[in-house]
């Protein structure tokens, strides 16, 4: 049976649609032509089309589209059909003599559907409407999902102008989607160009004032907005200052009986404003003049003694000065030119502790050492003696790795708490020393040589190794090492950067090292080559940050290399300074572990009981931060810490409470959870984060408590805390606080601070050192220690055992496992049978 070409277009619409309603399923389709001798004003033309939108936070967005005359519209996304149920339709006629049919459809669009195409393409749809003379395409409308990122790229730096010089203020806003539109701030009042000719925003956004007026001194603040969020970045403290300029000279005043006159002049033609300068110059200008009234006179008797006098005061003062520099250079004769600081060692060199006095000797501090032989002993100064000889030392016999015997080192010097508190004032005259903290808490300090040493943070988890020979031979450093708090230091992240690590200091920055140091501290990434690029930056003495090394794309010539294991990083560096540890995430998949704890008060005395739950990133340092607070507010830990993976996917983490039985307990949160933004989280500025959640007891008397708390991330890891405890007793999670409160010795000096003997780390790296036909020589070791990665780090330094051993130490002091490591060099088959052994003769 023949069909009128007409009739085509409407048929394949029906088939479609049938087809559509019975599969659901999604594919591309052909789209007809118009019929021959079909009329092209009955072809459908669009009154409404989807336009571009932007799905903000979670909420779907609504497309629409509207054409007559039509018999069907579906929506096609990305190529893809949507299936008919999601499609919402209304159908009318448009009102006219004709009676032609009108069609509106509406489908929603999730973020979900955006986010399965992110990265691949962009997100778009389009209408395809039918009607009896063939088919029409709408424009394509782009679905993005709109955000804003937290950190300013460039935030405006405060500045000092004199009166009428130009201003510019640069602001590069935060990466977002639609683009942030940029505002100033003055004084919290929104600078309008248009009512102020002198000044203008340029396409970059930066705020230029033509020509600074004493109104112009102010807060500036680059405020940056689009509809996701409003950020502000710092305020930047504008000072226009005015230097200071004289009035023109007074008339001379009349002759004087002393033979002068005078005239003055005053800072005031304009006066300094804002800290601008003062008139350079004299007030006053006196000059000798001839007059009637001018009487020449002989010197009298009292100008002859006031003349003495000055002489003789003049004498004593010269003769004062010349005593003492007298008595500093006898007090310097005595003293290494070398030392760096020449309060420290008066005498022999002994290990250095701040470690608590002791009661009954207040003088006296002691440490363990962990040496490999019974006795190590110094003698003398550490500078050269005299004779050429060197300092004395001497090694009992031992075997390698041999356990220390009963042998104490002992140091007499005075308070450990004066000196620490002497260290930090006589360092906070340097520059780069005003920005370290001003507390000994959080810092280590010792005096090292040739022999080196080590310093530790207790409970940090960061620690400085100093090898043997990194400090030149004849010199003394005083070192220090210090953790910041990440509020404390300003460090810019861009894009999708995030904080890592603690922010350390190790210093002072310029010293000569002629060997790498190690710095050791936490991370809290989950380290994936697809999902992190990782970065460690270092500040400069000009306080701006940059990446020093690109972890993965290290050269071996570098002056910086990076050990990354799963919870810590081992930095070799040559240079002092400040460092930290910085991710940027490339893809979702990119997660930080956050550590969870829960703290309750130890006493409750009023009905209302608090339990707070802390989100902090999963290292020592923040935990340590965490447990010295809650000791301050009388909490004790109700659970054991559990690990969140946190991922990078914009999505807050929630926290809500459960199953409280409301017979004995009525809780007092009004909301069903509560919510830290992602942001908050991810940036890694803020260590931690807590929230609370406050229980009301029915009856005073009670004091069993079961209950629920769960933590997790939208559509990410979760954990579940099940309390079931009394919480007038119950101290079972107590022992973990007491556990973070020991703490180590601070700072370790010579062989005290090293795990292996020095004279048998010394035949090792001897023997080691030297290519082998065999194998049997460092590279070899590195692969039984699992450090065959870093072969052409190691192979580029001097000395490979020497750097392959000094990781050993850093990883594993001070619990490593002597015996593994012996077995792992002994097992390398070296001909020579006395290697592990010290004859009284090297000694």
């Amino acid at each position: 049976m023949a069909v009128r070409p007409g009739l085509w277009p409407a048929i394949l619409g029906i088939v479609l649609a049938a087809w559509l309603r019975g599969s659901g399923a999604q594919q591309s389709a052909t789209v007809a032509s118009p019929a021959p001798g079909a009329s092209p004003d009955l072809l459908p033309h669009f009154l409404v089309e989807p336009e571009d939108v932007y799905i903000v936070k979670n909420k779907p967005v609504l497309l629409v589209c509207k054409a007559v005359p039509a018999t069907q519209i579906f929506f096609k996304c990305n190529g893809e059909w949507v299936r008919q149920v999601d499609h919402v339709t209304e159908r009318s006629t448009d009102g006219s003599s004709a009676g032609l049919p009108t069609m509106e459809v509406r489908i929603n669009v999730s973020r979900q559907q955006v986010e399965k195409v992110f990265g691949l393409e962009e997100y778009w749809c389009q209408c395809v409407a039918w009607s009896s003379s063939g088919t029409t395409k709408s424009q394509k409308a782009y679905i993005r999902i709109a955000y804003l990122r937290k950190n300013f790229e460039q935030e405006p730096l405060a500045k000092e102008v004199s009166l009428e010089q130009g201003i510019v203020l640069p602001c590069r806003p935060p990466e977002g989607i639609p683009p942030a539109e940029v505002e100033w701030l003055r004084n919290e009042d929104l600078v309008d160009p248009s009512l102020d000719p002198n000044v203008y925003i340029t396409r970059e956004h930066s705020l230029v004032v033509r020509q600074a007026r004493l109104a112009d001194t102010a807060n500036y603040t680059c405020v940056a907005k689009n509809i996701v969020a409003r950020r502000r970045s710092a305020s930047a403290a504008v000072v226009v200052y005015v230097d200071g300029s004289w009035s023109s000279w007074s008339k001379w005043s009349a002759c004087g009986l002393d033979c002068t006159h005078w005239r003055s002049r005053e800072c005031s033609d304009p006066a300094p404003r804002n800290g601008g300068e003062e008139c350079r110059g004299a007030d006053l200008d006196t000059r000798n003049c001839t007059s009637d009234l001018c009487l020449h006179t002989a010197s009298g008797p009292e100008d002859v003694a006031l003349y003495i006098g000055l002489v003789a005061v003049a004498v004593c003062l010269i003769l004062l000065l010349l005593v003492l520099i007298l008595i500093y250079c006898r007090k310097k004769e005595g003293l290494d030119s070398d030392v760096a600081d020449s309060s420290i060692l008066t005498s022999g060199f002994q290990p250095v502790s701040i470690k608590p006095n002791k009661a009954d000797n207040p003088h006296l501090l002691t440490i363990q050492p962990d040496l490999s032989t019974t006795t190590t002993t110094y003698q003398g100064s550490l500078c050269p003696r005299q004779d050429g000889s060197s300092p004395k030392f001497q090694l009992s016999n031992g075997h390698l790795l041999s356990p220390l015997g009963g042998g104490r080192h002992t140091l007499h010097h005075s308070s450990p708490t004066s000196e620490a508190e002497e260290f930090v004032s006589r360092l906070s005259t340097q520059n780069y020393f005003r920005t370290l903290p001003r507390g000994t808490s959080n810092m280590a300090y010792g005096t090292f040589n040739f022999l080196g040493g080590r310093l530790m943070i207790p409970n940090t988890g960061i620690s400085l190794l100093i090898p043997p020979d990194a400090i030149p031979r004849g010199k003394i450093y005083e070192i220090y090492l210090t953790l910041h708090k990440p509020e404390d230091v300003r460090l810019p992240l861009a894009g999708c950067q995030t904080l890592l690590s603690p922010i350390v200091s190790c210093g002072p920055p310029g010293v000569l090292l002629t060997r790498p140091v190690i710095l050791a501290m936490d991370h809290c990434g989950e380290p994936r080559p697809d999902s992190w690029s990782l970065y460690l930056k270092k500040q400069s003495c000009e306080g701006s940050w940059e990446d020093v090394l690109h972890l993965g794309e290290e050269s071996p010539c570098h002056l910086y290399y990076c050990q990354l294991e799963a919870g810590a990083c081992y930095v070799f560096t040559e240079q002092l300074g400040r460092f930290a540890l910085v991710g940027e995430a490339l893809s979702v998949a990119a997660t930080k572990r956050l550590k969870l704890l829960l703290f309750a008060p130890v006493a409750c005395t009023s009905l209302e009981y608090s339990i707070r739950v802390y989100c902090l990133h999963d290292t020592h340092d923040a935990l340590k931060e965490v447990v010295q607070l809650e000791k301050q507010l009388g909490g004790q830990l109700i659970q054991e810490p559990r690990v969140l993976h946190f991922k990078d996917s914009y999505h807050n983490l929630r926290l809500s409470i459960h199953d409280v039985p409301s017979s004995l307990w009525k809780s007092k949160l009004l909301v069903s959870y509560q919510e830290i933004p992602f942001y908050h989280i991810w940036n890694g500025t803020q260590q931690y984060l807590h929230c609370t959640f406050t229980l009301e007891r029915v009856n005073p008397s009670t004091s069993d408590l079961a209950c629920k708390v769960w933590v997790w991330q939208v559509e990410g890891d979760g954990q579940s805390f099940s309390i079931n405890c009394n919480i007038t007793k119950d101290t079972r999670f107590a022992e973990l606080l007491a556990l973070e409160s020991e703490g180590g010795v601070p700072a370790l000096v010579g062989p005290s601070a090293f795990k292996i003997p020095f004279l048998i780390r010394q035949k090792i790296i001897t023997s080691l050192d030297p290519p082998c036909s065999r194998g049997a020589d460092w590279r070899t070791l590195a692969q039984k220690l699992h450090l065959d990665s870093h072969l052409s780090f190691f192979a580029s330094k001097p000395s490979p055992t020497a750097m392959i051993l000094n990781l050993w130490e850093a990883r594993h002091f001070p619990n490593g496992n002597l015996g593994q490591l012996a077995a792992a060099v002994a097992g390398l088959g070296q001909p020579d049978a006395g290697l592990f052994t010290v004859s009284e003769a090297e000694c």
